[in-house]
């Protein structure tokens, strides 16, 4: 969600039960824009909250030039006061996966614990990994934005210098293209398309067709949508 449009999108969002309170939404348009100017972003957006037993983090997220490529995720607990979430590495994400789990407790110096070794081999020594609240807080948002950030099909443009930025001429999908899968594309680096041949990138156009398709995922159809 936009913050200039934060109040719009609110409303959108709210017959899901997903809502902020008014202190909330009046400390949210202030700060937002305080963060945007403070780290010099074109843009900043309301990304979310993600619940936990003592607190929960309002996170939101911030754009430079590259949509794509140039942002940076900030966590809250009172929407005024912002911190810095740390860049996601692979050795990170498969740490939290073998240590953490349960409900997030609200406090990013929370640390999760689990004791690794040869189960077989009783003269083994045991090792414990420890993960912190905030190291699973960065990996979450990461695999949410790998997995579910999506957006529509000439929604955002390839630039001939490689950046990719918001399509102002892009007036949305028509009724056809919105109930077909091609039509919308996961918003994060391409995993498939390097994977084409020459043949079938023939038929792509490269300022809008540099993401891929959620027709692609596996399994087929599993959006519900043929």
């Amino acid at each position: 969600m936009d913050a200039n449009s934060l109040s719009y999108f609110l409303e959108l969002v709210a017959g899901s039960g997903c809502i902020l309170n008014s202190e909330q939404r009046a400390a949210l348009q202030t700060s937002l824009i305080i963060l945007r100017k403070n780290y010099k972003f074109n843009r900043v957006l309301f990304w979310g909250k993600i619940l936990g037993l003592k607190e929960h983090y309002f996170i939101a997220q911030g754009r430079r030039d590259d949509e794509l490529k140039d942002t940076q995720h900030f966590y809250s607990f009172n929407c005024i006061d912002w911190f810095l979430i740390p860049s996601t590495t692979t050795e990170m994400i498969e740490d939290v996966s073998k240590t953490a789990k349960g409900r997030f407790e609200g406090d990013p110096s929370f640390v999760y614990e689990q004791k690794q070794g040869d189960k077989f081999d009783t003269s083994a020594e045991e090792s414990t990994k420890k993960v912190t609240e905030e190291t699973r807080l960065a990996v979450t948002v990461h695999l949410i934005n790998e997995e579910a950030s999506v957006v529509p099909r000439g929604a955002f443009i390839n630039t001939t210098h490689g950046v990719v930025q918001i399509n102002r001429s892009f007036g949305g999908l028509s009724y056809f293209q919105a109930g077909k899968l091609e039509h919308f594309l996961h918003f994060t680096q391409p995993k498939h398309l390097k994977k084409k041949t020459l043949l079938e990138m023939a038929d792509l156009n490269p300022a809008l067709d540099f993401l891929d398709p959620l027709s692609e995922d596996i399994p087929k159809a599993c959006c519900g949508w043929a």
